[in-house]
């Protein structure tokens, strides 16, 4: 695997061939930290890119390539009608079982997605970690007062903006979709100047996400684990290489992946993607998709939570004082 190293003052960024849900590999900017105090610049490519030698427009192009062809066959597992609009005409799909695999987690994502928000009550809140081409927020069937925040690289959000502006495509009646920048410099501040509420319900979904690192990925818990009310879910697809740098065995990587995510406050459970495929009466064959297909509990309270409970234990202790100098 090829690392390249960038430096430029005191920020950085690391580029790795590899990334989540990305049948090729591309170059990716690193996730900007939050639990740093520091502030970090927004790591932006400085080169010239163009459509055809951006690799994170090139990714995202190929994962809406499997859905577009899942979309053509006879009975597909979903139906989604905006992928073709970002496929060029020449685009070839030799991908069979990474088709397969792909298109099943993406039902499963899309299934519980729609089940969890659909048990919201009020205002209901969902964060897409996506590639920037994800079309869940305009083929989803959202119920009222849906707002869902897709967290994405920028030049990918546009470019798919641009052409889903283009053939006609809306958002649900009653629901808002905003955009939050992977390169803005703390997520969290701009998820919540965008409307972002960690006292109300949510439900999180990663898939496509650029994802380079143990440590990238450790940033995303942190920063879902400080805004995920507790009992919200956190699901999605992570990339295997993550663990098996460390562990080569199925046990092992469940045992790594329940420390990961327990550290961070979250409950998880690996789901296996031919239990999936059954209960959808399909069969995957084994092969080399490299992805772990996952749901996880949040534990613990968000920061919100923590903040408003704060406050208002402030505000029993200052009621209590100035009741006792009354009595005085």
């Amino acid at each position: 695997m090829n690392h390249k190293y960038i430096q430029n003052g005191k920020d950085y960024m690391e580029c790795l061939l590899r990334f989540a849900c990305a049948p090729p590999p591309a170059i990716v900017p690193s996730f900007p930290s939050n639990t740093q105090k520091k502030k970090r610049n927004g790591c932006l490519f400085r080169a010239q890119l163009n459509d055809e030698n951006d690799p994170l427009l090139q990714s995202a192009i190929g994962s809406a390539s499997l859905r577009f062809h899942e979309t053509q066959r006879r009975e597909p597992l979903f139906v989604d009608p905006y992928a073709g609009c970002f496929v060029p005409s020449h685009t070839r799909m030799d991908l069979e079982n990474r088709l397969k695999h792909y298109c099943i987690a993406t039902k499963f994502i899309d299934d519980k997605l729609l089940r969890t928000v659909n048990h919201m009550d009020g205002l209901k809140q969902v964060v897409l970690l996506s590639d920037g081409m994800d079309t869940r927020p305009y083929r989803l069937n959202w119920p009222s007062s849906t707002i869902i925040f897709d967290i994405s690289p920028e030049r990918v959000f546009q470019k798919a903006a641009e052409k889903l502006n283009g053939i006609g495509a809306k958002i649900p009646r009653s629901c808002l979709f905003l955009h939050v920048p992977l390169e803005s410099s703390n997520i969290q501040q701009t998820l919540r100047k965008k409307g972002f509420n960690g006292n109300r319900p949510s439900i999180w979904a990663i898939q496509g996400l650029p994802v380079m690192t143990l440590a990238s990925f450790e940033e995303i818990l942190f920063i879902v684990s400080g805004m995920a009310m507790n009992g919200c879910l956190f699901l999605g697809e992570l990339p295997a290489w993550l663990a098996e740098t460390e562990f080569g065995s199925k046990s092992s990587t469940k045992e790594w992946m329940n420390n990961l995510f327990m550290s961070n406050g979250f409950k998880v459970s690996m789901i296996s993607y031919n239990e999936v495929a059954r209960s959808l009466g399909k069969v995957v064959k084994p092969g080399d998709y490299e992805n772990i297909l996952f749901v996880a509990e949040q534990l613990r309270f968000s920061d919100d939570q923590m903040e408003t409970w704060r406050r208002e234990f402030q505000r029993v202790e200052e009621d209590g004082d100035e009741e006792g100098f009354e009595e005085l």
